[in-house]
């Protein structure tokens, strides 16, 4: 989902009344980033609160190359990190996902094997349908083991575009939250929900009720549901006790604009890019009775963030054997302060850029290759910007190209390497960026080695539901990420 995608944001259509509602009883923030430009990197340090280059979740099979845990890929999360619901345990907490993992699908990566107590979705993406063949349908879970395969158990329509999942998911919310507030048991509820992500989906009473097509549907799908997870909190008498936070994984996916892509605002390209639109989104704080209402927050934030803050309300420290990339913004929420922070934009295992106040330098640039794009792969559709979005890897390590967002926050108009302000900033930034490579230890990269024997042939639980298909041999090889 994108920066530009909800009403609060200035999405013209004004179809999210549920989350504009709650920004306008909250916080809004304008300036929130993930920490990579796509799925299964952001997802993996939002729970570590750490960078992808550092937890694993990145690959050395080419320089600055975007990688996720495809269902070939042998990788996922590595047990020396530890997850934010490992450590809310420790609190009494009981943690459920719903939804993607997208941490790895192997059985030693499962969410039950990393402080989640319950889980109901799937461990990839909604891609398919497949032949069972050359490749299996991806397994929808509850639990340790799988209650059937999307296509076959789980329908999604792709001519369409109906599937009920998300209401499956919400009702799967709506249920946790009532037996955690019935049994007075702190809860942490990771609701992952994945219907704007190409092929679209919503469910059927929402279908052909947005302005904007297919994707607009979802989106006012998801508005719902956001609505009624919260109404629900309030009408069980604990909304005052929740912390609730509404992010993405990343920018909107332009790839597959106009009909199954969003909206990333006034920023350049989107998913898969580390230019503003790929790596900037929506983000909204809710807690009653002490997150203020109404609140504008311009904090530099990220979703590693989320794990600092958490610890913190739970009031539990961080670990302290580690790097942790998120800093604790509960001054920012409660007290309306600002922290002095930069943000790196990593893609892949190169560092691409670094954001420090209104500032951001760019140390390489590279939207996707010419061969891609010569194949009508384009992240940046009808945004070119001469030496900005380039489809060659460009380096400026040795002069940065340097935008003033406050003034440009499309990053269409470089300033001049010569004027006081550029030299200021970027020395400044390079004194960052030298502070961040002195504590930079990079985790053994998980998204290298790719195996058709490793995908979801027989999950756990396909016995019972004869759902079980015969593996190819192993033959494991470097995995290809053209992007």
């Amino acid at each position: 989902m994108g920066w530009g995608d909800l009403g609060a944001f200035g999405e013209p259509s004004k179809e999210t009344p549920n989350l504009d509602q709650m920004a306008a009883e909250g916080m809004l923030f304008l300036d929130f980033y993930t920490a990579s430009p796509l799925c299964s990197p952001s997802r993996a340090a939002l729970l570590t609160g750490r960078l992808p280059v550092r937890n694993g979740f990145y690959t050395t099979n080419g320089h600055a190359r975007n990688a996720y845990t495809a269902q070939d890929v042998v990788g996922g999360i590595p047990d020396s990190e530890l997850l934010l619901p490992e450590l809310l345990k420790k609190a009494g907490y009981t943690n459920k996902i719903i939804g993607k993992w997208h941490l790895g699908h192997r059985p030693q990566f499962h969410p039950l094997r990393h402080g989640f107590d319950e889980w109901f979705g799937s461990p990839n993406c909604h891609f398919g349908p497949y032949d069972s063949r050359e490749r299996p349908n991806i397994p929808v879970y509850r639990d340790w083991e799988m209650i059937g395969r999307y296509y076959e158990d789980f329908h999604i329509d792709l001519k369409t575009g109906e599937a009920n999942l998300t209401q499956l998911y919400l009702q799967e919310a709506l249920d946790f939250i009532s037996k955690q507030q019935a049994s007075q048991q702190p809860f942490f509820l990771y609701w992952a929900i994945d219907a704007t992500h190409a092929p679209v989906y919503a469910s059927k009473q929402f279908l052909g009720t947005s302005q904007r097509g297919l994707y607009g549907d979802a989106v006012r799908e998801i508005d719902d549901s956001v609505g009624r997870i919260v109404k629900h909190l309030q009408k069980l008498g604990i909304s005052e006790n929740t912390f609730v936070f509404f992010t993405s994984d990343n920018g909107a996916a332009l790839i597959s604009a106009p009909t199954q892509g969003g909206s990333n605002g006034p920023f350049l390209c989107g998913k898969q890019t580390t230019f503003e639109g790929g790596m900037r989104e929506p983000a909204i704080a809710w807690w009653p009775g002490h997150i203020p209402a109404g609140g504008v927050s311009h904090q530099l934030g990220s979703v590693m963030d989320l794990f600092s803050t958490s610890l913190s309300l739970a009031g539990l420290q961080p670990p302290s054997d580690r790097h942790i990339d998120g800093l604790d913004l509960s001054p920012v929420l409660l007290q309306g302060k600002l922290l002095d922070r930069p943000i790196f934009y990593y893609r892949g295992n190169e560092l691409m850029a670094v954001r420090a106040g209104l500032y951001k330098a760019h140390y390489w640039t590279w939207s996707n290759s010419w061969e891609e794009h010569g194949k009508g792969i384009d992240f940046c559709p009808g945004q070119s910007v001469a030496g900005v979005t380039t489809h060659s890897q460009e380096e400026h390590t040795y002069l940065p190209l340097l935008f003033h967002l406050g003034r440009d926050p499309g990053e269409k108009y470089p300033l001049s390497f010569t004027s006081e302000e550029y030299l200021q900033a970027v020395e400044h930034i390079s004194g960052l960026v030298q502070q961040h490579k002195a504590t930079l230890v990079p985790g053994q990269p998980q998204l290298n080695v790719c195996d058709q024997a490793v995908m979801n042939w027989s999950p756990p639980g396909c016995e019972k539901l004869g759902k079980c298909l015969k593996a190819p041999e192993s033959d494991p090889k470097k995995c290809s990420w053209p992007h």
